[in-house]
């Protein structure tokens, strides 16, 4: 049968006056509401308010407009029943064939910084998924559309169809309904549970599926992946993308965001093996980065934080890259990159990504999840003069390194220990069972570089629990360095650093990594 009658009441009005349009001139009949028929009259085309359909008028504000037994009914009433038929006679209740919603701004409101609770509850749709779930229940009738993507899906159909759509598309549209209706309770089912005002009673999560993975871990492990990661990052060329790619991809994203100067950072296994500054080219920041470590890089990700370059990529181009992630690339850049059919070139979407460091941390756990503030800013960075515990204070120079080493050792793996310049790292030492074997890996690894730690800072994710890593520190050639403090024995620390005459500073903050 013929769409003969829609209802379109929509908060994004993308592509509504054009869809609209092709509908009126097709013959249907348009109801709608608010803000919507505005839009759809200022467009010249003929409109009935909802409340003229119904014969009641809008209520509270508008909280109560398509909520009454002419909507519903119209929407859930069976083509096929001879009794529904009846009663709709009976009632004066026409069919209501097509369905145009999506809802109020939910999400979108409560990620706005200081949002009220007042404000959130009033972007909580009532109306918008109770017509949504009618017409997805009828969709062997009616059709149903959520998402303003499937408008030209709908046309095409109704133009092929004299009118109508088809049986597989409105199941489409109304399966995409119930994972929206569902996506959306449940981030107010969050919101609410983990606010000020309500306990954290339960957490929900709805997901559609993305894109199958070229694997997990390991070639033989299946991964799968859901939600719309392609809007944070879209891959312009390479492989397919695998789980450890996105984890990657994931990790150098959270590190380059932690810097404003031009920067290059390079990872193998989401931590870092090399960070570099440069305040005009990235080139020379690329330099300082791929001399912490020469060989870890082969195979790596490499990121940076400015539109990647020509010059940085004939570099690039000359090592074998797994990942490369920048927040644009030159049309030079490009073209050299292209070359390299098997490399992975991803775009990130910066203003979408800074937005979703704002949100909790999800890690599986047996039975369920775990949910975590992330740990989305570097702590402790502020007055640091006030913080210095040993005799000498630190100088400009070393301020400036400690400074740029606690961002760095923020992202690399407990226990975690970065040398570094106030440009550049240059020792790393990640993941190990102790403090004292990550100072003398990172050490070790200096040396393999053919780089001197004389006069460089030490910072460390962790406390000291006892002086031996530093120790090793300062052997190497450390002047300063920046931990959190709170050990039993910061005092035996704080006379090991004086006795040595390094400068260091306790920021009070941890940041560890597993």
């Amino acid at each position: 049968m013929a769409i003969k009658r829609a209802l379109l009441s929509v908060s994004d009005k993308t592509g509504l006056v054009e869809f609209a349009s092709v509908l009126h001139d097709m013959g249907v009949e348009l109801l709608s509401t608010g803000g919507t028929a505005m839009a759809l009259r200022e467009a010249d085309l003929p409109v009935i308010d909802v409340s003229t359909f119904t014969g009641a008028p809008e209520l509270f504000d508008g909280r109560v407009k398509t909520l009454h037994p002419k909507v519903h009914g119209g929407l859930l009433q069976r083509r096929d029943s001879e009794e529904h038929q009846q009663q709709a006679k009976e009632n004066d209740i026409p069919e209501i064939d097509l369905v145009v919603v999506n809802l109020y701004p939910f999400e979108e409101t409560i990620a706005k910084s200081g949002v009220t609770l007042e404000e959130a509850i009033e972007n909580i749709d009532i109306g918008g998924p109770s017509m949504l779930r009618s017409a997805a229940k009828n969709y062997s009738s009616v059709t149903v559309v959520v998402d303003v993507n499937d408008y030209s899906r709908v046309l095409e159909e109704m133009a092929e169809n004299n009118g109508d759509t088809t049986l597989k598309l409105r199941e489409e549209c109304a399966i995409k309904v119930f994972l929206r209706t569902s996506t959306y309770d449940g981030a107010i089912n969050n919101f609410l549970s983990q606010s000020s005002e309500c306990s954290r009673s339960s957490f929900s999560l709805t997901l559609p599926f993305e894109r199958n993975l070229r694997y997990g871990d390991n070639p033989h492990q299946i991964a799968t992946m859901y939600g719309n990661f392609s809007e944070y990052f879209s891959q312009l060329q390479g492989k397919e993308l695998s789980y450890t790619n996105v984890l990657d991809i994931e990790a150098a994203a959270d590190i380059i965001f932690d810097f404003a100067r031009p920067t290059v950072a390079i990872l193998k296994h989401t931590n870092p093996c090399g960070i570099g500054q440069d305040d005009e080219c990235l080139r020379k920041a690329w330099d300082r980065a791929f001399q912490t470590d020469t060989q870890a890089p082969f195979g790596g990700v490499i990121v940076c934080n400015r539109p990647l370059t020509e010059k940085l990529a004939r570099v690039i181009s000359e090592i074998f890259t797994d990942v490369i992630i920048a927040p644009d690339y030159e049309a030079e850049a490009r073209a050299i990159l292209q070359k390299k059919k098997n490399l992975r070139l991803i775009k990130m979407n910066v203003d979408k990504y800074t937005l979703e460091k704002e949100k909790p941390l999800l890690r599986s756990a047996p039975g369920g999840i775990m949910v975590m503030d992330r740990d989305h800013a570097p702590l402790g960075l502020g007055n640091l003069e006030e913080k210095v515990v040993t005799k000498r204070p630190p100088t400009e120079l070393e301020m400036r390194a400690m400074r740029f080493a606690w961002k760095v050792v923020k992202h690399v793996k407990s226990n975690a220990i970065v040398f570094a310049k106030e440009d550049r790292t240059l020792g790393i030492g990640a993941g190990q069972m102790s403090r004292v074997d990550s100072s003398k890996l990172a050490v070790w690894k200096s040396e393999e570089a053919g780089l001197s730690l004389e006069g460089s800072v030490l910072a460390s994710d962790g406390l000291f629990p006892f002086a031996d890593g530093l120790d090793a520190a300062i052997k190497a050639g450390a002047t300063a360095c920046i931990q959190p403090g709170g050990s039993i024995r910061d005092k035996e620390v704080i006379a090991a650093a004086d006795a040595a005459g390094i400068a260091m500073i306790f920021t009070e903050h941890r940041h560890f990594r597993h």
